[in-house]
């Protein structure tokens, strides 16, 4: 007797209509699979348990042009990415995955900020205690300030990364968007960090305005 596959929920949601040249590197630098380029049109999903991402981006790519940066399976949550030059196949490949799971993007978990902060002048230890852990992005430097930013689900944080870029003057640290938080880490002068700061805070909240306005479609 088979057993019946186990519900599937959809987590992160998330398209980006042009990656930033920033996040396109450093997304680069972790990508296990095609590097996205800046310019590229990216969709984020996350969803658990983690092992039914596999399925979904074997929907996604046989069913359109996609190339698949990152995939991570982890025992709660399962999150991908992928993305071509071309919006338009990144949306089929979106809509092929909403299909298999029966849902529509409205569906997804809304984001919810965890923490939202900007640290100004930042001392010589901090900034050289941030620079040596496992940071893929520019480093901080001392007298700059730092902007941290905690979301949940972790996916969304790669949205708000990308549209505090577009809004700000702003150097990117680090981005993590993977396990129960996502977490981003930005650099610059005081006023630089507040406005990427807003801006990431206003990309969560046009997230979940779209989802309620989808919902009561």
């Amino acid at each position: 007797m088979s057993r019946a596959a186990p519900a599937v929920s959809l987590r992160t949601y998330v398209m980006i209509d042009s990656l930033q040249p920033q996040l396109a590197s450093y997304l680069a630098t972790s990508s296990q699979g095609f590097l996205p380029v800046p310019g590229d049109a990216c969709l984020w999903v996350e969803v658990a348990p983690g092992m039914a991402v596999h399925r979904l981006s074997d929907i996604a790519l046989k069913g359109s042009n996609v190339h698949m940066g990152e995939q991570v399976v982890e025992r709660a949550f399962g999150s991908m990415e992928i993305h071509y030059r071309n919006q338009s196949e990144v949306a089929q490949a979106g809509q092929l995955i909403l299909n298999r799971l029966g849902t529509r993007e409205a569906d997804r978990l809304p984001c919810r900020i965890a923490w939202s902060e900007v640290i100004r002048a930042v001392t010589p230890d901090h900034a050289t205690l941030i620079n040596r852990q496992f940071r893929k992005g520019s480093m901080l430097l001392p007298g700059k300030s730092m902007f941290i930013f905690e979301v949940e689900p972790a996916g969304y944080v790669v949205y708000a990364a990308n549209q505090a870029e577009k809004a700000a003057n702003i150097t990117l640290i680090d981005v993590r968007p993977f396990g129960s938080f996502g977490r981003l880490t930005m650099m610059g002068s005081e006023a630089e960090a507040q406005q990427a700061l807003e801006a990431a805070e206003r990309a969560v909240e046009t997230l979940n305005q779209q989802c309620a306005a989808t919902g009561e479609a």
